[in-house]
């Protein structure tokens, strides 16, 4: 199946967005959900089913009078695929999806240095690498994400893990291929894919914290994502969390960006020990018990407890996703963390539910992948 998806408009666009995320959906269903009647609904659809953008498929029967099976509508999702690569400061990790961002293959390369000119080879080589997984080895769009501030889907204007200032990755990843690409900041993208495809569908209102290299916070309320040229600034790693904290660069004492990123962590304990430690390593060793890796893992659960309390407080979520490559801090420091929670909320709120994603990056490379589902699904 390889027809294209027209960007559709109106109560058109409605029906086959709905479909794409919550198929498949009956007829009955899909008029309620987008207002309208059978005979309108029969026509809209008529010619999406015609050029293949959606399928019939047969669920049980619907009236035990007559038996008659119900017909649902619902997408072919590997009618088209897509590649979403999450670039780090030392990696390309990519990921071939469906077009519902069901991961169906996983690659990844390292950067053989930071010139834009050797990342787009190794982000070419790398989307090759994952096409070949296709049959046809087609493609529908690429998505590349990356930690720091990205303008109009093309432009890396700052991002300091590779040391680049206004870099037009589009444009140079376009030279190299001609699947259409989409470039974002990874915290927004991975907001995106877990709005559309991930633990964030069905709340109206839910906030993403990862924790990792850095400290990122995504929020969607009434079904949108909250963006804005300041989005990708990281601004939130540097809320203040514990006042008897470690000084940051920026001279701010107890701040995320000390207290819950995997490299301020693992300085404080290795500083403690005198010798070098990995970010597993030092949670394994709170779990047996080591004093001075307890004490710090614990303040940092105690801090991510208030950081999840201060999202709550003004942003009143129905749930809250914690996410990133440090997130098993959550588990190690459950404790801590609910201490530091519940000292922040009021005695008589109820807490939001705490969701955790997978911490391997592949999970970022899938967001990347989804800001491509999203443009070409939307047109924009």
């Amino acid at each position: 199946m390889t027809g294209g998806w027209q960007p559709l408009a109106g109560p058109a666009h409605r029906v086959a967005l709905e479909i794409l995320l919550d198929g498949p959906l009956s007829r009955a269903e899909l008029s309620r959900r987008v207002g309208l009647s059978p005979g309108s609904l029969t026509r809209i659809t008529k010619p999406m089913l015609e050029s293949g953008l959606l399928v019939e498929v047969t669920a049980g029967p619907t009236d035990p009078r007559v038996g008659r099976p119900s017909q649902p509508l619902d997408i072919v999702p590997a009618a088209h695929h897509f590649v979403g690569i999450k670039l780090t400061g030392d990696d390309a990790v990519g990921v071939l999806t469906t077009l519902r961002a069901e991961v169906i293959a996983t690659a990844e390369l390292p950067l053989p240095d930071h010139s834009p000119a050797a990342v787009a080879a190794t982000i070419t080589e790398l989307t090759k690498t994952l096409a070949a997984h296709r049959p046809d080895g087609e493609l529908s769009g690429l998505g590349i994400s990356l930690g720091g501030q990205v303008t109009g889907k093309n432009n890396v204007r700052h991002a300091s893990f590779l040391d680049w200032t206004d870099v037009p990755l589009g444009e140079l990843m376009s030279a190299h291929s001609d699947v259409p690409v989409v470039v974002a900041n990874d915290l927004t993208a991975l907001t995106a894919a877990t709005h559309w495809f991930g633990a964030g569908r069905g709340a109206d209102r839910f906030c993403l914290i990862t924790i990792g290299a850095g400290v990122g916070y995504g929020l969607v309320v009434h079904d949108q994502i909250v963006d804005s040229p300041d989005s990708s600034l990281g601004l939130i790693g540097h809320h203040p969390l514990l006042s008897d904290g470690v000084r940051c660069e920026r001279g701010h004492v107890g701040c995320a960006s000390t207290l819950l990123t995997t490299q301020g962590i693992t300085r404080e304990i290795g500083d403690a020990l005198g010798r070098e430690v990995t970010y597993d390593e030092c949670l394994d060793l709170a779990v047996e018990g080591e004093p001075a890796a307890r004490r710090v893992i614990d303040r940092a659960g105690q801090a991510l407890g208030h950081l999840i309390a201060a999202a709550a407080n003004f942003t009143l979520p129905d749930r809250v996703v914690l996410g990133g490559e440090g997130v098993r801090l959550v588990e190690v420091a459950h404790d801590a963390l609910q201490a530091g929670l519940r000292t922040d909320r009021h005695p008589e709120s109820t807490d939001p539910p705490i969701v955790l994603l997978d911490p391997d990056f592949h999970e970022w490379a899938r967001g990347a992948a989804v800001i491509a589902i999203q443009t070409f699904v939307l047109g924009s």
